[in-house]
């Protein structure tokens, strides 16, 4: 059977409660452009609020003026988001606990993923965000998930635990070894595993 290849997430949308908390949590505190704004076309009591997370998709969210925040933590159960992601970079990374706390915004502080660092807080309505920020650029030509897959290859096949920096450092000359070539004849490809 042939699949239905998907080529990136298009948006992600999550019941909020009213209109400006959304506004303020995802355009005030996490810098995501509101963009725009229309009625929800399958419910008409609720709007749907339309926010650019920073790489041109979109983060939305059904909001309603009858609905208040609920700070409790939202669901866990089988089938329910753990949690969402977002990608900052190295220099915002290493002032969101700083910013976070000015804000009196509760967070886990940085917390070391091997191949990447994370900080956890809960928005008003109690879902658990990430700001992740990677510990490497992928060489010219190659994605972050080409490099991570090469340095599970690397991981496995060594009996590591989890993935480390040594893996990743050993998973991009890898990766630039086969697709750079070179005129040294002394330049025989390494067996990374």
């Amino acid at each position: 059977m042939r699949k239905l290849q998907s080529q990136g997430v298009h948006h992600i949308t999550l019941v909020g409660a009213d209109r400006q908390t959304s506004i303020d949590f995802w355009e005030g505190i996490l810098g995501m452009p509101f963009i725009f704004e229309q009625p929800n076309l399958d419910r008409a009591s609720e709007s749907h609020l339309y926010f650019d997370p920073g790489d041109g998709r979109l983060i939305t969210v059904f909001t309603d003026e009858n609905r208040k925040p609920d700070p409790g933590r939202t669901p866990t159960d089988i089938g329910c988001v753990h949690h969402i992601a977002f990608a900052v970079s190295r220099a915002t990374f290493q002032q969101a606990v700083e910013r976070l706390n000015e804000r009196e915004i509760r967070n886990s502080g940085v917390k070391d993923r091997g191949f990447m660092d994370s900080i956890y807080f809960e928005d008003p309505l109690g879902l658990l965000i990430e700001l992740a920020s990677y510990r490497f650029e992928p060489p010219a030509g190659h994605s972050h998930a080409e490099v991570l897959m090469e340095a599970h290859r690397i991981r496995v096949a060594r009996g590591d635990y989890a993935i480390a920096e040594v893996h990743l450092a050993d998973a991009i000359e890898a990766l630039t070894e086969r697709s750079r070539p070179s005129l040294s004849a002394d330049r025989a490809p390494k067996n990374p595993y």
